[in-house]
């Protein structure tokens, strides 16, 4: 139903597609939608975090916990999350614009938006500690700042201006932001 409902969202945009024709495209009722997801916005919500488990077999937030509670050396943390980062952001990058691009007309998908920011920011705060658990990060740089840092080269913005609409690669992407963080993060 996920993928379905995906590819519908993509190609029509939030407001064209009708719960009805949700249902009849995923075989299943209104009423299992609406009580399964709480209808469109949840759907949305649900599609967001399954986008952002990334494709391995364990969801990419656990890799990431299970790589940067091992992980000392603050250069190797901060490439693996780059290429994270590349893996994800193919996936939940579609969708977080789909919300932004709608939540200004729909109050569901504006409360979706700011608890995707909000979930985002917490993720970040997390990560900076981790990072900031290593010792290498500049002195200069507070916990708050470290997490703004990684908020923003992790924003789906970035993905739409490097490879959306500039063409970049995977690759180059999770290059560009690996060069970056380290440029900004580490001393």
């Amino acid at each position: 139903m996920l993928r379905v409902a995906e590819e519908m969202f993509l190609r029509d945009g939030y407001a064209r597609v009708a719960v009805r024709g949700l249902a009849e495209a995923t075989g299943t009722s209104v009423e299992t939608i609406y009580q399964t997801y709480g209808g469109k916005a949840g759907l949305v919500a649900a599609i967001q975090e399954a986008a952002l488990e990334g494709s391995g077999p364990v969801p990419a937030p656990e890799r990431s916990d299970a790589m940067s509670a091992n992980e000392r050396d603050a250069d190797t943390i901060l490439r693996r999350w780059a290429d994270l980062s590349g893996e994800v952001a193919p996936r939940v990058t579609p969708i977080m614009l789909l919300v932004r691009s709608a939540a200004g007309s729909d109050p569901q998908l504006a409360a979706l938006q700011e608890r995707m920011a909000e979930q985002r920011r917490d993720r970040m705060s997390h990560n900076a500690a981790r990072l900031l658990a290593t010792g290498q990060v500049r002195p200069t740089l507070t916990p708050g700042q470290v997490r703004d840092v990684l908020y923003t080269y992790t924003a789906p913005e970035l993905f739409e201006i490097l490879v959306l609409e500039g063409g970049w690669s995977l690759q180059l992407y999770a290059d560009f932001l690996y060069r970056g963080l380290r440029a900004q993060l580490l001393a």
